[in-house]
């Protein structure tokens, strides 16, 4: 088997071709992806027929299935997570902000694998951020001001009942649950060695970020929104296009993404896995 790999052309990002996710995934060709993943940090498949089982059998050859808090799982599975929104949906865009996936957990997931089901014709692009790149073209005053620092990570001004998912966002497809367990923080580096490529990145930003450990809360905050100016500059980032039946995955330790609007009158729909740390 000869897989084809076209770099987008921006800061991260590739297309993959020339295998069928539908069948069975070899520890070889596991590999050959897990090498390209880490080169690229974004990768996609064309036009795949993906069942569920497809989709939970692709992600765990890559690592044991991470735990998704505060969004119930589709009917049937436990790993996996519709990302859905309706024609009519007037609810704000789900992930409209740029994160890291559950960067907020004792131990963040290494991975996301996203596949397009019903695809609207214009919009909804994803949008990623090189975290290598960002950190490595970051301005020595920046980079020495967290250069050590811990940021402290939590989900409650997202997932809490009083956050932007709590109570009071109605009229929403996806199954959303909100809880007092998104109080609850955590605090990671600013600065990660990536534990496979052994390159530093940054990680984490703010929506996730709510303070930094030894800062009072203004000051963390000033150094937070700071560094998120930084590192989501137009210059590090890859806009992903969707098509029906496309697989996406992403790597959590050095990216951050976001998703966009622009498809209001269309259905959406992409079922989600996450890749955890073993």
């Amino acid at each position: 088997m000869t897989l084809t790999v076209t770099p987008s052309g921006m800061a991260c990002g590739a297309e993959v071709r020339g295998l069928d996710l539908s069948q069975p995934v070899s520890a070889e060709l596991a590999a050959e992806i897990r090498n390209i993943w880490l080169a690229h940090q974004v990768i996609c498949f064309p036009e795949q027929d993906l069942s569920d089982d497809d989709l939970e059998r692709f992600t765990l050859a890559f690592g044991p299935f991470g735990d998704d808090p505060f969004i119930a799982p589709i009917p049937g599975r436990k790993h996996i997570i519709a990302v859905k929104r309706a024609a009519d949906e007037t609810s704000p865009i789900f992930a409209e902000s740029w994160h890291s996936d559950w960067s907020f957990q004792e131990k963040p997931p290494q991975g996301t694998c996203l596949y397009g089901i019903t695809i609207p014709p214009e919009g909804g692009d994803t949008l990623f951020t090189n975290q290598y790149k960002a950190l490595a073209e970051m301005p020595a005053d920046l980079r020495r001001r967290i250069e050590g620092k811990k940021a402290i990570h939590s989900a409650k001004n997202a997932y809490s009942p009083k956050g932007m998912y709590g109570a009071g966002d109605k009229g929403r497809s996806m199954d959303i649950r909100a809880s007092d367990e998104a109080e609850a923080a955590y605090a990671h580096p600013f600065i990660r060695t990536h534990p496979e490529t052994g390159r530093k990145s940054l990680f984490g930003c703010a929506g996730y970020i709510v303070g930094v450990e030894g800062m009072d809360q203004q000051e963390a905050w000033d150094l937070v929104t700071e560094v998120y100016r930084w590192q989501t500059r137009p210059e590090f980032q890859y806009r992903h296009r969707w098509q029906k039946g496309m697989l996406l995955m992403w790597d959590n330790r050095c990216t951050l993404h976001m998703a966009t609007g622009g498809y209001a009158g269309h259905d959406r729909l992409l079922h989600r896995t996450t890749i955890g740390t073993a």
